[in-house]
């Protein structure tokens, strides 16, 4: 090889590696110091990814464990007060049973009915003033509780239902919990070559159709709404706007929807109109819309099997039973039998109400223990991934610093190696 000194290229070389060197050493002491093994996208895109995604699954499953803990306390504030009921209604019995004797005169009589009359009315008070971190628990309305790890597919509604409570209408029985995945989704979108998306529906499209909504209540009648707006954007928010129990709408692809494969359309990209429903004792009407700027001709509404989990309490055929109290008094041997009669019919439904509260305290409890087993393993899943692995990194911190003393070494010899060429014009 020529002597010369235009081109250093042993330096060169040295310099090169020694930049290496230092680059890798730095990560390696990134690594030791954050404890991470992954701290940017240079240093793993796809475990940074699936570490990202893992943390916001954990994330959820924390939150998830609050959310179903807050449930089992309304449900435990429900709890107590039905069973403070049931001790008024216990004293009821044995007033009634009292008056229902015929050796009482009148006023003793009218002394156990003022007790009596004294019952309901707490009865009453129990129902209206029994709250929940500021809200009143039996109002004859749903409580959603959410859990879930933030997947379209992971997440889940137990609903919760708290029937009315007064001495006019005291317990509840009839009602069954059933599981479903209540949804209809309505593909707005144009696919003119199959399996291509052609045209996107969007929020500002018209659309004509109507859509219908049955709300069953717990005395069985019904009530039936009905869609009226033009426009995809005016429908969503009419829908939402009406405060269905449980219902929901929004513009969503079919794969967000939770579709995997549909069979009447071509694309899992098709924009549609997704209604979510998490109550059972609301049905939507399978209508038909069309949107009439996409040119997607007639959607009609498909059952999404994907839509979110739900649990929820279904009203008996009919209407549910409870007992009325409020008429009844015990002023007469006569009336206090008939009391006595409502008063043990009372004690039975308010029971059954107690039994779906305690159910779903267990439910909550076990939705709880299996989120807080999921959080524990998918933690486990991130750290195996994302974890500084402390053998390998010091073993190639020491290897690095190694070769960061032996890189400057080199460096020094190949300038050195240069100055060789002064000797030459001595």
């Amino acid at each position: 090889m020529a002597l010369g000194v235009l081109n250093n290229l042993s330096a060169v070389y040295a310099e090169n590696n020694l930049n290496k060197t230092s680059s890798s050493l730095q990560t390696v002491l990134q690594q030791l110091s954050s404890g991470s093994r992954i701290n940017s996208g240079a240093d793993d895109a796809a475990g940074l990814s699936l570490v990202n995604g893992l943390g916001a699954n954990s994330t959820a499953l924390t939150q998830s464990e609050t959310n179903s803990t807050e449930g089992v306390g309304i449900l435990q504030v429900a709890d107590g007060a039905l069973s403070q009921v049931t001790s008024l209604l216990d004293r009821a019995i044995t007033l009634a049973t009292e008056a229902s004797n015929g050796t009482l005169n009148t006023s003793q009589a009218a002394a156990a009915d003022q007790e009596y009359q004294s019952i309901l009315s707490e009865i009453n008070s129990i129902g209206s003033t029994t709250t929940y971190n500021g809200n009143q628990v039996f109002t004859g309305s749903d409580v959603n509780i959410y859990t879930g790890d933030s997947s379209s597919k992971g997440g889940s509604i137990d609903s919760l239902y708290f029937a009315k409570m007064s001495s006019s209408s005291l317990g509840d029985s009839g009602g069954t919990v059933t599981q479903s995945s209540n949804g209809y989704f309505y593909n707005l979108s144009n696919d003119a070559t199959a399996g291509t998306l052609t045209t996107a529906a969007l929020s500002s499209d018209t659309v004509s159709g109507t859509i219908s909504f049955t709300v069953t209540a717990a005395s069985g009648t019904s009530s039936t709404y009905y869609t009226s707006a033009t426009t995809v954007s005016g429908l969503i928010a009419e829908i939402n706007a009406d405060n269905i129990p449980g219902v929901t709408a929004s513009l969503e692809t079919a794969s967000t929807a939770g579709f995997t494969s549909l069979t009447f359309t071509n694309s899992l990209s098709d924009v549609g109109l997704e209604i979510s429903n998490t109550n059972a004792n609301v049905s939507i009407g399978a209508s038909s819309l069309d949107d009439t700027t996409a040119s997607s001709g007639t959607a009609s509404g498909v059952n999404n099997s994907g839509a979110t989990t739900s649990m929820s309490y279904v009203f008996a055929s009919g209407g549910d039973t409870s007992i009325d109290l409020s008429s009844t008094d015990l002023t007469s041997s006569a009336d206090a039998q008939s009391a006595l009669k409502q008063i043990n019919s009372a004690v039975t439904y308010v029971a059954a109400q107690d039994g779906y509260i305690g159910a779903q305290i267990n439910t909550l409890e076990a939705i709880s223990t299996v989120m807080s087993t999921q959080q524990e393993n998918v933690l486990s899943a991130q750290n195996a991934i994302q974890a500084t692995d402390y053998a390998t990194a010091t073993s190639n911190m020491s290897k690095y610093e190694v070769l960061t003393q032996t890189g400057i070494a080199a460096l020094a010899q190949a300038n050195s190696v240069q100055q060789e060429v002064t000797k030459l014009m001595q």
